[in-house]
């Protein structure tokens, strides 16, 4: 049997609702964002795109304070600082 409501009807009490923790975020994707994440999802074999955000991000958390990674971003970023210190905008490898 199944319960029909009327749209936007709540679930829950306003009291119930009080405790709950955590925060919603809105975010908006462009076409190649969009493709990305579903590329991502492939690899993460996840369905649901607000799992598959939450695993994105813990992945990227994990990667951006491992050593190494720390070491290929310093070098990447002393690159970006020292081209544009002698004025180059784009590199043009030959």
């Amino acid at each position: 049997m199944v319960l029909v409501r009327p749209p936007f009807t709540p679930n829950r009490l306003e009291e119930e609702r009080e405790n709950d923790k955590g925060k919603v975020f809105t975010i908006r994707l462009n076409d190649q964002e969009v493709e990305n994440l579903k590329d991502a999802q492939e690899l993460l074999q996840q369905e649901k795109i607000s799992t598959a955000l939450k695993q994105l991000a813990m992945l990227g958390l994990y990667v951006l304070h491992d050593r190494s990674s720390a070491y290929i971003l310093r070098i990447l970023g002393d690159n970006v600082r020292k081209n544009k210190r002698i004025g180059i905008e784009t590199v043009d490898i030959k």
